[in-house]
C-alpha cells in the first residue's frame, strides 16, 4: 500500500524554478570581465556563506576578490539584481502542483537554501504559489544538507518524518534527508519525478488536473 504523506516539502532552486539561464550566467560573468567556467567556479566557491547569512553583504566583493577583481557599487547592484532575476523563471508544473496539493487539503513547504536579496525578490513573484511553512537557509543560519533545517521544518510542519515527502535537485540534499527518515525524491525533470511520485505515494501527480 502506498503511503499518503500529510506534508511535501519543496526545494526552491531547479525545482520550482527553472535553472539559471547561460545568457543570465554570461551576464554576469560579463561584469567582472571573467569567462563563464572562471566565473561559475568563484560564483559558487562563497554560494554556501551567502545562501546561510554568514557572508550577506559581501558576497560579491569575495567573488570579485577571488578573481582578483574589484567592483563598483553600481557593479555590485547590478549583479545583485541579474542574480536574484535569475532564480525567478517558474519551472513547468510543480508551482501549480504544489498549489494544487494545498488546496486538496495536504500540507506544503519551501525548504530552500537562499540569501536573503534572493528570498526578497523571488516572494514577491506572483507565480510562487503559498505555503504553509516557508523555511530559508539566510534566516535559519544553516543550510542543507545539514541535518537541523530538515528538523525545522518538519517542527513547523508538525509532522514525523515518515509523514513528509522531500523533493531536491541535489543527491546531497537527498541523502541527508533519508537519513532522517524523510522519504525523498531526487529532481531531475517533471516526467522523471511524475513518474516515481505515482509509483511510490498516494498522491494525485503533477500535471493530472
Amino acid at each position: 500500500m502506498h503511503p499518503a504523506p500529510k506534508a511535501v516539502i519543496f526545494d526552491y532552486g531547479n525545482v520550482l524554478c527553472q535553472p539559471q539561464s547561460a545568457a543570465d550566467t554570461q551576464a554576469l560573468a560579463d561584469i567582472l570581465s571573467l569567462p563563464v567556467p572562471q566565473f561559475s567556479a568563484v560564483y559558487w566557491q562563497f554560494r554556501p556563506s551567502y545562501d546561510d547569512g554568514s557572508l550577506p553583504a559581501d558576497y560579491w566583493n569575495a567573488v570579485a576578490q577571488a578573481a582578483s577583481r574589484e567592483l563598483s557599487p553600481a557593479q555590485i547592484a547590478q549583479l545583485t539584481e541579474i542574480d536574484n532575476r535569475s532564480w525567478s523563471h517558474p519551472a513547468p508544473i510543480m508551482p501549480q502542483w504544489a498549489q494544487e496539493l494545498r488546496a486538496a487539503g495536504i500540507q506544503t513547504a519551501l525548504l530552500s537554501n537562499m540569501p536573503a536579496p534572493v528570498r526578497d525578490y523571488i516572494l514577491g513573484c506572483p507565480w510562487l504559489p503559498d505555503f504553509d511553512v516557508r523555511v530559508f537557509s539566510c534566516d535559519f543560519g544553516q543550510s542543507k544538507p545539514a541535518p537541523g533545517i530538515y528538523r525545522y521544518c518538519m517542527q513547523r510542519l508538525g509532522v514525523s518524518p515518515t509523514e513528509a515527502l522531500f523533493l531536491d535537485d541535489r543527491e546531497a540534499n537527498i541523502h541527508a534527508a533519508e537519513a532522517l527518515g524523510l522519504p525523498s525524491v531526487l529532481f531531475n525533470d517533471p516526467a522523471s519525478v511524475i513518474l516515481e511520485i505515482t509509483r511510490r505515494f498516494a498522491l494525485p501527480a503533477p500535471g493530472s488536473r
